[in-house]
């Protein structure tokens, strides 16, 4: 499938830029300690951690989401910072990417927006990024389409398919689609047969830097096809 050339570029965070499925998992068995409920193991919080803690707490908590969110969070702040690891080669295609004439990039999270923007300073990555949106910044979370307008607006972009939204899992396809994005996979595991069942992926690259080298790509293509365009 041949990729529309980006005008931004919308990133998931956890898991895509960043690995922190260890201090995820810490605050989610913590939580489920306090609440009396049998705690995931490490591969049931990467397979079930999805949403933001708005829309699943209470869901798996019930009446009881309140005081659940509480506990992750304090759980989740008392090292988050200290435990933070980008993924490999990110940082390098932030920098090459944010070189780029006429790019957005931005973030859109389902991490507490507070917490993401505190994870971006520490890094040193704010300066890449437009956007830094996350869990309860807008009026509803990932995957819902509101969440994009809400990172675009002031930009001058639309949602459309020259926005590319860039994550690792299910709900990240499904904003995409919410949006009218195009959806681009970035993990080093194929998606298997049927994961995302109708939802329009376009494209999958292993990691941060094949997915540098495929943007510059596009990026170059579009350039070529807009000179072609103005001399005909």
């Amino acid at each position: 499938m041949t990729l529309p050339p980006p005008k931004a570029l919308l990133f998931d965070w956890d898991n895509t830029l960043v690995d922190s499925w260890v201090v995820i998992h810490h605050a989610m068995t913590a939580t489920f300690e306090a609440l009396g409920q049998r705690p995931w193991t490490l591969e049931e919080t990467k397979r079930n951690v999805r949403k933001s803690a708005r829309d699943s707490f209470p869901e798996l908590f019930g009446e009881r989401a309140e005081e659940a969110t509480e506990v992750f969070y304090r759980t989740y702040e008392a090292d988050h910072l200290e435990k933070l690891q980008a993924l490999p080669g990110a940082a390098e295609m932030l920098r090459s990417l944010a070189a780029a004439e006429d790019l957005l990039l931005g973030v859109v999270s389902n991490k507490r927006g507070r917490l993401l923007r505190l994870e971006a300073a520490e890094l040193g990555w704010d300066r890449y990024f437009g956007p830094l949106v996350g869990a309860t910044d807008a009026v509803k979370d990932k995957p819902s389409r509101e969440v994009v307008d809400f990172a675009l607006a002031g930009s001058g972009i639309a949602p459309g398919p020259d926005v590319w939204f860039v994550g690792d899992t299910d709900i990240d396809i499904l904003c995409a689609r919410n949006s009218g994005c195009t959806a681009v996979l970035v993990r080093p595991e194929p998606p298997a047969e049927g994961e995302f069942g109708d939802l329009p992926l376009a494209h999958h690259v292993s990691d941060c830097k094949a997915f540098a080298q495929l943007t510059l790509s596009a990026l170059e293509i579009g350039r070529v096809e807009q000179q072609i365009s103005d001399l005909s």
